[in-house]
């Protein structure tokens, strides 16, 4: 890891971390920030220097100044003894399960997970002879019945992305008492900012930094971040499978993280303001938001999280396929993307029933999802507004 908190205007304070950390521009001819460093070969002098293996920079792959600077910012806030980057947060994901799992190991995974997450479970762990078996994601401390002999990881994603159960991880940590079982967080909804996984008890937090991180949908990477127990497993794993993050992806989320806690505040009250508003449009809506005091898991929320994210869903009548299609297609303002995170807002109709598995998604109705984004709120609300009025009338309400 590089010094570069150490020298660097930094007081402790998240604000002024984000504002200077990971940047020293006296060590570059005074320019505020640190450039990018697009190489793989680095060179050396003497054979002593070529055998040193305590230089920090030996190869591209192993990683740059820059890296090493968003490394810090990350592993600063939150609170980790190191982070790796990766090309996305799929392949954070990834190698920070790799970094913790063998052949003939078992993975217990929060029912509500990230589908994609799902996919490398069933796919590439399982060929590697490694068994999944999926949770209720609100089963707490009842998952020590849960865990057998070859349990070795716990992944939870907190909230989930599309049906906003949160874990309790501190439950669910001590759980699992002295057994060797490593337990991994994504933590992408609240950011290192509202929610601190690794002091609840997790051993490692990873982040889709596509999303709030880098902020502007112009950008892939992935964050791992890990305790001293769980870094060197997984530093060995990132540099053996050489997934690094891009020099100018890595530029352009340094860049997003300046302006994080600003992004993340405006974010949090646009869309509890928005998903207020849906409570209030209708009670034939059901709203899905951990800030909400209507969510089954607002008391986890007030106890973990010091604040929420821009991303929510909501629950509409069953309807047929063509309500949902006169809803979204019509929009104005809310793009329909997979992705969340940028400046601009998203609708995402959703079919959880089609992935779960433990415990069957039986809410009845349709779910979307929605990302609240920096336009008018008043243009928003109007927007979707007019998108339930299309719904609705095709139900003849």
């Amino acid at each position: 890891m590089s010094n570069s908190l150490e020298t660097s205007k930094h007081n402790g304070a998240t604000e002024t971390l984000l504002t200077h950390g990971g940047r020293i521009p006296k060590n570059q001819y005074g320019f505020v920030n640190t450039p990018v460093y697009r190489g793989s070969t680095v060179v050396f002098d003497t054979l002593d220097e070529l055998e040193d293996h305590k230089i920090r920079y030996r190869y591209g792959r192993q990683g740059t100044p820059l890296t090493s600077a968003l490394e810090d910012v990350v592993s600063e806030l939150e609170g980790a003894e190191g982070t790796v980057l990766c090309p996305s947060g799929v392949a954070a994901i990834s190698v920070a399960l790799l970094s913790c799992l063998s052949s003939g190991d078992e993975l217990l995974v929060t029912d509500s997970v990230y589908e994609p997450t799902r996919a490398f479970c069933e796919t590439v762990l399982k060929r590697q002879g490694i068994t999944t078996r999926y949770f209720d994601p609100r089963i707490g401390d009842g998952i020590s019945a849960f865990i057998s002999e070859r349990t070795r990881a716990i992944f939870l994603e907190s909230p989930g992305s599309l049906t906003f159960e949160l874990q309790d991880i501190p439950a669910i940590a001590g759980a699992i008492g002295s057994r060797d079982i490593t337990v991994l967080v994504d933590n992408s909804w609240a950011t290192p900012l509202y929610c601190k996984p690794l002091s609840l008890g997790a051993d490692i937090v990873i982040h889709s930094g596509t999303k709030m991180f880098a902020g502007h949908s112009d950008t892939m990477i992935g964050t791992a971040s890990a305790n001293a127990k769980a870094l060197p497993g997984l530093i060995k794993t990132h540099r053996t499978l050489g997934q690094i993050a891009s020099p100018d992806d890595t530029f352009l989320t340094m860049r997003g993280m300046r302006t994080l806690a600003v992004r993340m505040k405006e974010h949090q009250a646009r869309a509890l303001e928005l998903a207020q508003w849906l409570e209030g449009w209708s009670d034939k809506i059901k709203v899905l938001h951990p800030g909400l005091p209507s969510h089954p898991d607002h008391g986890v929320f007030k106890r973990d999280f010091s604040g929420s994210g821009s991303l929510f869903s909501f629950i509409l009548p069953e309807a047929p396929r063509t309500a949902k299609a006169a809803m979204v297609d019509n929009m104005t303002l809310f793009g329909m993307g997979y992705s969340w995170g940028g400046f601009e807002s998203l609708v995402l109709p959703a079919w959880p029933q089609k992935i779960r598995t433990a415990v069957p998604w039986r809410e009845p109705g349709n779910l979307f999802r929605l990302h609240v984004g920096f336009e008018d709120m008043g243009e928003l609300k109007a927007d979707l507004d007019s998108g339930l009025k299309r719904y609705f009338s095709i139900l003849g309400m």
